[in-house]
């Protein structure tokens, strides 16, 4: 049933970033687009993808860290190919499809979705900090964007801040209890939110936002390799911005990936730059694919291995 969904999910994405590229093809020469494609190098993109597998490593490493941390009973090895095949969900809204790690945590471990899935929510936060902290940085330099990276930035503190008051949370719970409907769910929210409270408490927060920086880092640098390679003449910093801000956009607008928003200012930010559709379509493409669709080969990897291994008929 769930790889059904998957593969609907995964179909209508596919779908979706074949438009956008239509579309933007009738902006650009097709000829031109595959020309640059197929000259790229090889050694090129295995750098980025090694790039992008640095910020997989070290994302599990806080995936990891939070499974610990609530004191799940999962094995390493367990730990790490759930994590990896959550990557399948990279195509959902937000990635909060990545919840999808705390059904396999159920399958596998019989552990309580309530209690493992506020993990999603706490890497969810933290991937936003640390991805606006990079965008603030180039903002500063490039004087762009920077309304919306505040507003984005005063909206996960504030719901930082929220979750850190217990007293205030455990009251709003309270007063939901009153609705008929929502009464069976109040026991499994109070669970989430027990999970969601230590895992937001300043130390992990603070240490966690740190591991996310070193995990998208590198992707901004992979962006930055491929701009390097067709010879745009932009800076490192300069890179770091334009890939955050975009994938922040993207984020925004709770589309599947940021399908559309993300790779439009992407194009957008690179065209400004050089004057040529071309090449902009060209870049966004190569740092999509290395990126987003990579992370999803490697969740259907993992999850066939993960299905073999445990022997999971129903999922």
């Amino acid at each position: 049933m769930v790889f059904r969904k998957l593969k609907r999910n995964i179909i209508v994405s596919i779908i979706l970033f074949a438009l956008i590229y239509l579309f933007f093809s009738l902006y650009s020469d097709f000829d031109n687009v595959l020309r640059s494609l197929s000259s790229v190098s090889l050694t090129t993109m295995v750098l980025v993808l090694l790039l992008t597998s640095t910020n997989f490593f070290f994302r599990f490493l806080k995936w990891h860290y939070y499974v610990r941390l609530l004191n799940l009973k999962a094995s390493f090895w367990d730990s790490l190919l759930i994590f990896l095949s959550g990557l399948v969900m990279s195509v959902t809204p937000g990635k909060f499809g990545e919840v999808f790690k705390s059904y396999l945590l159920k399958k596998i471990d019989d552990i309580p979705i309530p209690v493992s899935a506020p993990i999603v929510f706490a890497e969810r936060i933290t991937d936003f900090y640390s991805v606006l902290l990079l965008a603030f940085i180039g903002s500063l330099v490039m004087g762009q964007g920077m309304t919306v990276i505040i507003l984005t930035a005063l909206f996960f503190i504030l719901a930082t801040l929220l979750l850190n008051n217990r007293k205030m949370s455990l009251a709003i719970i309270k007063y939901f209890e009153r609705f008929n409907f929502l009464e069976k769910y109040i026991s499994k929210i109070e669970e989430s939110y027990e999970s969601s409270y230590t895992m937001l408490r300043i130390k992990p927060l603070y240490e966690m936002t740190l591991l996310s920086l070193l995990a998208w880092l590198p992707e901004c640098l992979g962006f930055y390799l491929i701009l390097d390679y067709f010879s745009v003449d932009v800076s490192v910093l300069w890179s770091v911005f334009v890939y955050t801000f975009s994938i922040i956009v993207g984020a925004l607008t709770m589309l599947p990936a940021g399908i559309g928003v993300t790779e439009g200012s992407l194009s957008y930010f690179i065209f400004d730059v050089t004057k040529n559709m071309d090449l902009a379509v060209t870049v966004t493409f190569l740092i999509r694919i290395s990126t987003l669709w990579y992370a999803v080969i490697i969740g259907i990897i993992s999850l066939a291995i993960i299905k073999k291994k445990r022997n999971i008929e129903n999922l």
